[in-house]
């Protein structure tokens, strides 16, 4: 008997006759039972049901049972307190769902999700609740708004996705095998192939932002094993450009699938990607797709929250874990087979909690097979503390002298959590209360941090939920469109700019600027790749050649102070990869290094082999299109 019709026949066996099942879909990893009358369907049957059939199972209203929407609405209102503030409420007439936007999504669920239960069962329509976020969030709305202008669209893609994950399994051979695709003793287009006789699954499709245009720009995907109509899932585990920065290109080459990512990941992949192809307009240089493919790829993305166990294959569940690194950051772990093996893909990460997030998990059922980062696997960092004092340090010192203080950022976490150590320092009055200009992309994200406080740390999600004290909000903090004469040539100031490696935006602009006067400093806060303008003056390059939007060469002479404070890094360091492997509830009997420069994976490699952790039977290094078959 086949899976989908063992599925089927659960459900109708399972549920109360009386509930009058009028179809069953197969929604992505959801199998969505319409009924007649939901009333008599309780919690617990869905509970037993899904358990029994190992899947996620939904119960929804048959068109024909759910109320009048203006009825509705008026319902929602009158049930949810006015507290809440909702602020919209749109309809998915296709998958049976009510959007709810409020100020305050709390008030909306309820105790133990009282409010939202009733909801359904007063409506027939299952709510969906996102928050209003106090400061504006153009990317936010218009991702939501795109998704519910879409929901045909979306609903024929779904049952497309459900198809092909519950199909039945065919083949009885057992190997996982493992290949690079990019990040592989490189940082840079991060793309890994994950196969298994039954599905191929990609884990990160990302951009090399150390070079403008030809092959290295992309991840290996043109390979004969990458075939975009076999590939069942895409899977993100952040919003950085090299590790998504090419995902729209498999749109615009015929992929079809789904793309799996957290909710926060999503809205930022979005902007990043569209902000990439807005910059590189403006500077003449090609990225290979458009903002058609961006817009397609919003309607295939399927989010999950943290700990969410789903198929996204027959063979293949997903589940993602805190990483500590950006906001929305995952590490995915993958559980194939029955029991078969188990692979987790860290992603980028942190071990070590920051002012704006929790470290990375450390804790999973199973591992066999570990593939981490190790773009510091060769030295160590300066811890929080220090970095903090020194920021401060060099922010005072520039400020005495009556210059300015550039700070490049990468607008997705760097620029948040310099955010946060300024705003505490200036209340603390441990640095001067001058200016702190906001500009580029940080503006942006920071308002889609607004939207998720529960990602963030929990000393920070208590005080903006249970305090109404929010950071980001801070009297300190002026917003500016771009690049400002007026500011890189006034008066003291701080300057919070993207982006983080001085690869283009206001950064750029202000850097050219400010860097020929002996009382401004730059301080770089994040990684900066080989390649990058970034690299070079961090380095001590005094002489620097820039084309201008025009093709013309400007000559940049750095007089400016030049500052590195490493300790602010989303990646762990040395130490912290350590302890990570050392802490790790069960060891990977396999570990295979990535995302690192040579030097750093291969000295990472020699701690690991010379017994610093133990249980670890195997470490890799492999490099660009080699793989590793793991059974």
């Amino acid at each position: 008997m086949s899976i989908r019709l063992n599925i089927v026949n659960a459900i109708y066996n399972g549920m109360p006759k009386e509930a009058g099942i009028s179809k069953i879909d197969f929604e992505g990893p959801e199998i969505a039972v319409y009924v007649r009358n939901p009333a008599v369907v309780d919690g617990e049957t869905v509970k037993k049901i899904a358990k029994e059939i190992k899947k996620r199972v939904v119960v929804k209203a048959d068109p024909k049972s759910r109320k009048d929407k203006e009825e509705t609405k008026e319902i929602i209102k009158n049930i949810v307190p006015q507290e809440a503030q909702i602020i919209d409420i749109k309809f998915d007439d296709e998958l049976g769902e009510v959007l709810i936007k409020a100020k305050k999504p709390g008030l909306v669920i309820g105790k133990g999700g009282s409010i939202q239960q009733k909801i359904f069962a007063e409506t027939y329509w299952r709510p969906i609740i996102v928050r209003e976020p106090p400061l504006k969030s153009r990317t936010y709305d218009g991702v939501l708004t795109h998704i519910y202008n879409e929901t045909e669209y979306r609903a024929k893609a779904l049952r497309v996705f459900g198809e092909r994950i519950h199909r039945d399994i065919l083949f009885k051979d057992r190997f996982v095998r493992i290949t690079g695709l990019g990040g592989f003793n490189e940082v840079g287009r991060s793309a890994v192939l994950v196969e298994t006789p039954e599905s191929k699954i990609l884990l990160d499709v990302g951009l090399n932002p150390s070079v403008s245009y030809g092959e290295k720009l992309f991840p290996r995907i043109d390979i004969d094993q990458v075939k975009l109509e076999d590939i069942d899932a895409v899977v993100i585990t952040h919003a950085h450009l090299d590790h998504c920065g090419m995902v729209p290109l498999l749109f615009k080459y015929g992929y079809e699938g789904p793309v799996y990512m957290t909710p926060p990941t999503r809205d930022i992949m979005a902007l990043a990607q569209l902000d990439a192809l807005d910059v590189a307009e403006k500077e003449g240089r090609p990225i290979p797709y458009t903002a058609k493919e961006v817009r397609r790829e919003l309607l295939h993305t399927i989010t999950l929250d943290y700990g969410e166990v789903t198929d996204i294959a027959p063979d293949v569940k997903l589940t993602f874990y805190n990483a500590g690194h950006i906001l929305g950051s995952a590490m995915a772990h993958l559980h194939i087979g029955e029991g078969l093996h188990n692979v987790v893909y860290t992603g980028d990460f942190k071990y070590a909690r920051t002012k704006l997030l929790d470290k990375a998990n450390d804790e999973f059922i199973r591992v066999d097979t570990m593939i981490m980062e190790t773009t510091y696997g060769a030295h160590d960092q300066e811890n929080r503390e220090e970095s903090e004092a020194k920021l401060i340090d060099i922010i005072n010192k520039t400020i005495s002298k009556g210059g300015k203080v550039l700070i490049p950022v990468l607008s997705v976490g760097r620029g948040q959590e310099i955010m946060l150590v300024i705003n505490d320092a200036m209340k603390n009055k441990k640095i001067p209360e001058v200016p702190v200009y906001i500009t580029g992309m940080v503006d942006e994200i920071t308002a889609i941090h607004t939207a998720y406080p529960e990602w963030l740390s929990r000393e920070l999600r208590e005080a903006i939920l249970y305090r109404d004290e929010n950071p980001f909000m801070s009297e300190f903090f002026k917003r500016i469109e771009g690049y400002k004469e007026d500011i890189a040539q006034g008066e003291p100031s701080i300057i919070i700019a993207t982006s983080g490696m001085l690869n283009g935006g206001p950064a750029v602009e202000f850097f050219k600027n400010m860097a020929h006067d002996t009382r401004n400093s730059i301080v770089f806060v994040s990684y900066q790749a080989e390649g990058t303008l970034g690299r070079k003056v961090r380095d001590g390059a005094k002489d620097i050649q820039i084309l201008d939007r025009d093709g013309r060469v400007e000559n940049i002479k750095v007089n400016m102070e030049i500052g590195v404070v490493e300790g602010f890094s989303g990646h762990s360091d040395r130490r912290q990869l350590l302890a990570f492997l050392r802490n790790l509830n069960v060891k990977p009997k396999n570990l295979v290094l990535n995302h690192g420069e040579p030097s750093a994976i291969s000295s990472f490699k020699r701690l690991v082999e010379s017994g610093k952790i133990k249980g670890i039977d195997n470490v890799y290094a492999p490099k660009i299109l080699e793989s590793i078959r793991t059974i």
